[in-house]
């Protein structure tokens, strides 16, 4: 392409005029990969982020435009906290001219891990997500989720047999409406206690061990483990609203046992439970 063809001013026709008198709630990208890095827990790593960042667009505007939304990515160098989160989208409004908007990421995010008797080190994943939404009437909203790999024994279980007790691995996924800043790992604490036993990426006999007598001395049913989780973070005065789901993969069935607790903004706690176990 020669110089005067790529400075020629060519039409914009995302900005042109739409006669169908019909807003477009949000509209934007989802699905793409981008590299960022990431501010919790006292550290930052580099990490890969699938994203969806979406605007409104007036009744009276045919489009948007959607390369300005990886230009937004591009441009994007110091590492994201919850504060640098909130920066990203007042950007990506500005960019898009937009009065409403809305991003999310999701991304793995690697804590490192002492086993509980040999002291071995290993990195344990998570799946973590940021959203932060601007609403047309300017209301502002910031929600952080992980979900964090656990044990769970089966108080039942243990109770009816002459030994043993069934066991399992399970997720226990926090979503929270972030008041004041709180870090991933704070949440991937409350999951851990709230279960029957940690999970570890590497564990030598020693361990291996420790953590079965641990589950065994501390069993726990789906609904122990939300409640645990839900009383934790009515304590927490960094969270809002919130939503607490754990999904026990169970050991001894072709399905999962599953509760949910949420709490809506301003509301009581709510709770429903589905359990697939004995009775």
């Amino acid at each position: 392409m020669n110089a005067p063809e790529k400075n020629r001013l060519l039409p914009d026709i995302q900005s042109s005029a739409d006669v169908r008198g019909i807003e477009i709630g949000a509209v934007g990208i989802q699905g793409l990969r981008y590299p960022i890095k990431v501010r919790s827990g006292g550290r930052v790593a580099a990490t890969v982020a699938q994203w969806a960042m979406t605007v409104t667009v007036p009744a009276t505007v045919k489009g948007t435009h959607m390369s300005r939304f990886v230009e937004l990515l591009q441009a994007q160098s110091d590492a994201l906290d919850a504060a640098g989160f909130r920066a990203l989208l007042r950007d990506m409004l500005g960019r898009l001219n937009a009065q409403a908007g809305t991003i999310e990421m999701r991304f793995p995010w690697f804590v490192e891990k002492t086993a509980p008797v040999s002291g071995v080190r290993s990195l344990l994943d998570h799946d973590v997500q940021w959203r932060a939404s601007v609403s047309a009437q300017g209301q502002q909203s910031l929600w952080l989720k992980v979900v964090v790999p656990v044990t769970s024994l089966c108080p039942c279980s243990r109770e009816i047999s002459v030994y043993g007790a069934h066991n399992q691995r399970s997720h226990v996924a926090i979503e929270v409406e972030v008041l004041d800043p709180i870090e991933v790992e704070d949440l991937i604490a409350i999951a851990e206690r709230s279960s029957s036993c940690e999970v570890y990426g590497l564990l030598k006999r020693a361990d291996e061990k420790y953590v079965t007598e641990r589950a065994y001395e501390n069993p726990k049913f789906v609904e122990d483990m939300v409640r645990d989780v839900a009383a934790a973070l009515n304590q927490e005065r960094r969270v809002g609203a919130y939503t607490v789901e754990v999904e026990n993969f169970e050991s001894i069935h072709n399905h999962s046992a599953f509760a949910r607790i949420a709490r809506p903004a301003g509301a009581a706690v709510g709770v429903q439970v589905r359990h697939g176990a004995g009775s």
